[in-house]
Order: structure tokens, then sequence, then C-alpha cells
């Protein structure tokens, strides 16, 4: 279902697709709320001209081996990020907004980061984007910390296409230098 009708009114939404990690996860890239092309494919960061897969391809993959790279498929982005222990979800498991514009988000069911964090070995949180910075600060750490787990958490610039500060040359740099691979160890 698309999150804007025709004539532009607020849609209450629903994530719609379950967290990506297992008990090896590491790291916990963290979103704001599925776009409505996330949605449709069920799966996290599928609009095309988001730059979070790219940004992965460069953090992760071995350049030594052509076959470790995330493609273009669910299956394969699943299967790279599973294979390099990160784990994705979003700080919205549903709201009212305005098409995919996080800046319009209100009336938030914060996600309960809780079962992941239990269920894995996160080591560190990274939410990607102001807005899921703010969103994981004011809902999603308090719940945390209510359940005693107090863990560290780094905020990312947004992959979004719709924020064109940075070019992917420029994100690729700040991820890499706020992303601490040390969490793999």
């Amino acid at each position: 279902m698309s999150a804007k009708g025709a004539d532009g009114r607020w849609t209450r939404v629903e994530h719609g697709f379950p967290p990506l990690f297992d008990a090896r996860s590491r790291i916990l890239f963290l979103g704001t709320m599925a776009s409505p092309k996330s949605r449709e494919a069920g799966f996290f960061y599928m609009h095309p001209r988001n730059r979070f897969w790219p940004i992965m391809d460069a953090l992760f993959a071995d350049p030594s081996d052509p076959s470790d790279r995330v493609g273009t498929s669910v299956e394969s982005r699943r299967a790279f990020a599973l294979r390099h222990r990160f784990a994705l979800w979003d700080t919205v498991e549903s709201c009212e907004i305005l098409g995919a514009s996080d800046a319009s988000i209100r009336d938030v069911v914060p996600s309960d980061l809780t079962p992941i964090v239990r269920g894995s070995q996160i080591r560190h949180i990274y939410p990607c984007g102001a807005k899921a910075a703010g969103l994981y600060e004011r809902y999603c750490r308090p719940m945390l910390l209510a359940d005693g787990i107090d863990l560290p958490a780094t905020a990312l610039p947004s992959t979004s296409p719709a924020y064109a500060a940075k070019t992917l040359d420029d994100l690729i740099a700040v991820y890499r230098e706020r992303v601490d691979m040390s969490d793999f160890d």
C-alpha cells in the first residue's frame, strides 16, 4: 500500500516486515520507517537511489573476493548483511506519514529493540539519519534502558535520495570514520 493517497492525506502505515538479524549480528543499523519501495519489496533500503547498499558494499565487501558484493536482490542483500554480521531495523513500527517523508512522521508506535539485542551480539547501534537518531533517543533508548540494556549509539547521516547534502563518496567517508569495526573482533 502506498503511504500517500492521491489527495496527499496522512496515512497510517505499518512496517510490514521483520528486522534482519541473527545470533552473530554485532551492530545494528537503525532507520526511521521503511519507505514505500521498501515496504513493497519487503526489505530495507530498496529505493533504487538510496545509497545505503553502496555504502555497505564499500565498508564490508572483501575487495579480493569478487563474489562478496551486495547485489540488487533482496536475497543477496539479506545474505550480505548476515554474512558481515550487521542487523537492520527501524525506529518506527507504525506511524502516520505523508509519502516517504521522515519529516512528516507523527503518531509513532516505536519498535522494541530488546528482542534484537538479546537475540544477538549487538555491541553498537547506528541510527541512520537525524530523524532516526531523534526517534531512537526519544523512544527506543528509554525502552532499552528500562530493560537493563545500555549500548553505545552513534548517529550516521541519512542515505536517503532526499538527503543530497552529501555525495556517495562523502557518505562512505563519514561511515568509515564513525562505524567502529572493532565491534566485530
